[in-house]
């Protein structure tokens, strides 16, 4: 019996909750990925370069966590490597300027997150 190189994590990840900055501890949480991950993934992708303030303290925005989750499903569940992702993350679609590798799946997450953000009062 063969078994698939790898199958897609059924992990689902929290909505991100409406703020403008998040710690890297948060960050960790709402992408289920480690600080010293993060870390290294701000060296290995130029897109990724949180605010730094005080003491050197990293604070990500909303679009910057999106980017976290994007960089972990290319590379924990379609299983790419460092470079492939990069690549994947640079690429754009020539007919609709627009970045691929936006799945269904990808866009449901999405949207049910904003719906959950419109919902809370």
């Amino acid at each position: 019996m063969e078994a698939s190189p790898r199958e897609p994590e059924a992990e689902v990840l929290p909505a991100i909750p409406a703020k403008r900055y998040f710690t890297i501890g948060e960050v960790s949480e709402l992408c289920g990925v480690k600080p010293h991950v993060l870390r290294y993934w701000e060296q290995e992708f130029t897109q990724l370069k949180p605010v730094k303030r005080r003491g050197n303290r990293r604070y990500y925005q909303h679009h910057e966590v999106l980017l976290i989750r994007r960089i972990r499903e290319l590379l924990y569940s379609q299983g790419f490597t460092i470079s492939g992702a990069r690549h994947r993350l640079d690429e754009v679609d020539p007919d609709s300027g627009a970045a691929p590798g936006l799945t269904p799946e990808v866009l449901r997450v999405e949207l049910l997150e904003i719906v959950d953000l419109l919902r809370q009062p």
